[in-house]
């Protein structure tokens, strides 16, 4: 063998001892600004058997006690803990978060799971479950359910299925005709590149289309996520690339293991397809409009992967005991990770403090 290929054995060894080393499979304990354990926090990795498969969770609060707040990521089967590391929203200071990963995702990925159990209605009766958990375990009648992007999609259909686990429900990049958003975000970004001067993005683009009629084409779906992350419309308005804003904060996540980190990329892949077609037709505004609990949006101004605009129609649409639309003009598709501050401002005394009241004067 020779001395370069030595070399690289030795460099691959190191590399894979150290992802095993910061993939212990557990979450870091809560500490206070000195560094010290915060005496009765909670900070565990729970799984648990729900519709009939292992589904695993990071639940994380300094007092157990407070408001459970079920956060339903995007995808469909992405999950979304890594964005915690990078941008901090201290919400397990206001609420006991739960950072459930959905059947086929992550730590709730299997090469087992049936494919037939891959539909809609299983990931709603998926969450009821997971939330009916979450109130037994924590003696609390109804939580919060937060939904973002496609956890919006699937967080407003349980919203209106089981309105009586839940205080309120919070869509962030709330969903509502996907098709549409896509066809224009492809005309926006169009604009964008061209007054760029950006010629072989804007070639790109159009030999990438999307249109109402034949949907998106293999192209657009190759090149959306690198056209509206340089452009800064995509998930955040800072992460201009997937890799070094999304692939490798996922290795860093000391609460998975090295497998489960394997498995957020296998289950990306295999979920999508299930759902992607479905929720791309899906006009929201034409059959779901009535809900019996708070229901309220938080959108970025600068999202193109679900359109302010689109939520803002449906928005209007919405009739609720309560509802609440937030623009955050300095974010794009995560406001609460963008704009920490602001989002648990609302969510404290908005959401949380109006539903509680609305609540109290139903009982």
């Amino acid at each position: 063998m020779t001395v370069a290929g030595l070399i690289l054995l030795t460099g691959l060894a190191l590399g894979l001892a150290w992802l095993v080393a910061i993939s212990p499979g557990r979450p870091d304990p809560l500490r206070d600004a000195g560094g010290t354990v915060i005496p009765g926090s909670l900070s565990e990795r729970v799984t648990i058997e729900i519709g009939g498969i292992p589904q695993g969770m990071i639940i994380q609060s300094t007092d157990p006690a407070n408001p459970v707040l079920l956060f339903l990521h995007g995808g469909p089967g992405m999950t979304e803990i890594f964005m915690d590391l990078d941008y901090p929203t201290g919400l397990e200071r206001h609420f006991t978060i739960v950072w459930w990963e959905q059947r086929g995702a992550g730590m709730s990925f299997s090469a087992d799971i049936p494919p037939e159990t891959m539909t809609m209605e299983q990931m709603i009766s998926d969450t009821i479950e997971v939330a009916d958990y979450l109130r037994d375990r924590f003696d609390q009648d109804r939580i919060l359910l937060f939904g973002h992007s496609w956890g919006s999609y699937l967080g407003i259909q349980v919203a209106a299925a089981a309105p009586d686990r839940f205080l309120a429900y919070v869509g962030m990049a709330q969903i509502a005709h996907q098709l549409r958003s896509e066809v224009m975000a492809h005309a926006e970004l169009l604009d964008t590149y061209r007054a760029r001067g950006d010629t072989a993005m804007v070639g790109r683009l159009e030999a990438a289309p999307v249109s109402m009629e034949a949907g998106t084409s293999p192209a657009w779906m190759r090149l959306r996520d690198a056209a509206m992350h340089r452009a800064g419309v995509g998930h955040t308005r800072d992460i201009d690339s997937v890799i070094t804003g999304i692939f490798l904060p996922v290795w860093r996540v000391r609460a998975y293991t090295l497998m489960d980190k394997i498995n957020v990329w296998r289950g990306k892949l295999w979920s999508r397809p299930f759902f992607w077609e479905d929720l791309l037709r899906d006009d929201l505004r034409t059959r779901l409009t009535r809900f019996e609990l708070p229901v309220y949006f938080f959108v970025g101004r600068h999202d193109r992967t679900a359109h302010p605009d689109l939520a803002r129609a449906y928005f209007d649409a919405i009739e609720a005991p309560v509802k609440g639309f937030y623009v955050f003009e300095n974010s794009a598709h995560s406001p609460l990770f963008e704009e920490p501050e602001r989002a648990t401002d609302i969510m404290l005394n908005d959401v949380l403090r109006g539903s509680t009241e609305l609540a109290d004067a139903d009982d």
